[in-house]
């Protein structure tokens, strides 16, 4: 909705705006100098889990993970608190406490904050983080031939709908929980590493285009990539991972209103194989809350980043390949 809204305002012309919100970009980006650009970002919401601490924990990695999923580190935060007049002062503290927790993992300051009597609970941030102007990463950019990879297993939407409802398990809580709330900046740094190798061997960076796969769903995500870079996307659901009680959690039917939305908005230019189940369609259109980055790289580079993501940790997945633009823009197997 509020990107149809940007749209019809008059558009501002800057020329150190390296990256707005025209093509849907993770992050705005702004130059201060030749070797210097600003990336920042907001984020925030109600909470996702019952833990405070935890839920501070998530709000602050989905927060600064747009400012990775552009190559970007943090630096500085402010946080944005939505609390009951009602609440009590120890859960909000615990809410913060989580948050910082993770500030301090991430190497970012928190600065100061905003707060407002609110009856639901809201939390997030809006982050600040440094850049070469020269290697920024977009949600644009992919090429015919790339491969397509997927840092993290998908499916906490589903998990959260089902743990809403009494039904999820404590593995697939805790399995979801340990997702949600790890910082994507192993990934990227990982990345970061296989890019300077590869412009070291021959000039150029390998890495075409990322963004981190967040409440639009993997489809949705794929499909701004693939629209923005005038390329079509071919995919296999085998390949990927989901979180453990994903697929239960989508056969029982525990569907968020977001999976749905996204399923309506984007159907039109995906089709599936006819053989592929319903629970794993389902689990490609699912919000994710703080989920992986989306990587469009080139083939002869695809190796050595699952080889870095791995050595660091990171069980990333290759997941398809670009094509040149067909129809349908993203297809399924």
């Amino acid at each position: 909705m509020l990107d149809s809204v940007l749209r019809r305002l008059p558009r501002q012309t800057n020329p150190n705006v390296l990256v707005g919100f025209d093509t849907n970009d993770d992050a705005g980006v702004y130059r201060l100098a030749d070797d210097l650009a600003l990336v920042q970002t907001v984020d925030f919401f109600t909470p996702i889990v019952d833990d405070p601490y935890l839920y501070g924990q998530i709000a602050a990695a989905n927060s600064l993970s747009d400012v990775y999923a552009m190559g970007g580190r943090p630096i500085s935060a402010l946080s944005i608190v939505g609390f009951p007049e009602k609440g009590d002062p120890e859960v909000l503290e615990q809410i913060i406490r989580g948050g910082l927790s993770k500030m301090t993992e991430a190497g970012c300051s928190v600065i100061g904050g905003h707060s407002i009597r609110d009856e639901e609970m809201k939390f997030g941030y809006a982050v600040t983080g440094v850049i070469n102007p020269q290697r920024v990463w977009r949600n644009i950019g992919a090429r015919p031939g790339d491969a397509l990879l997927l840092t993290k297993a998908l499916g906490t939407g589903v998990i959260s709908t089902a743990l809403k409802k009494g039904r999820a398990s404590e593995d697939s809580l805790a399995a979801a929980v340990a997702s949600m709330s790890s910082l994507n900046r192993t990934a990227a740094e990982a990345l970061l590493e296989v890019e300077g190798a590869a412009a070291r061997a021959d000039g150029a960076g390998g890495i075409h285009a990322v963004t981190d796969v967040t409440g639009f769903g993997l489809l949705g995500h794929a499909r701004e990539m693939a629209a923005g870079s005038g390329v079509s996307l071919e995919m296999d659901h085998a390949k990927m991972a989901y979180l453990p009680g994903a697929v239960e959690a989508a056969r029982g039917g525990h569907l968020p209103g977001g999976l749905k939305n996204n399923r309506a908005f984007v159907s039109h230019c995906v089709s599936f194989a006819d053989a592929m189940p319903e629970e794993f369609r389902n689990l490609l259109y699912d919000p994710q809350t703080s989920g992986g980055l989306l990587v469009a790289i080139a083939p002869d580079a695809a190796e050595a980043a699952l080889t870095a993501l791995a050595r660091r940790g990171v069980a990333a997945r290759a997941i398809g390949s670009v094509l040149p633009k067909r129809s349908p823009l993203i297809s399924v197997s």
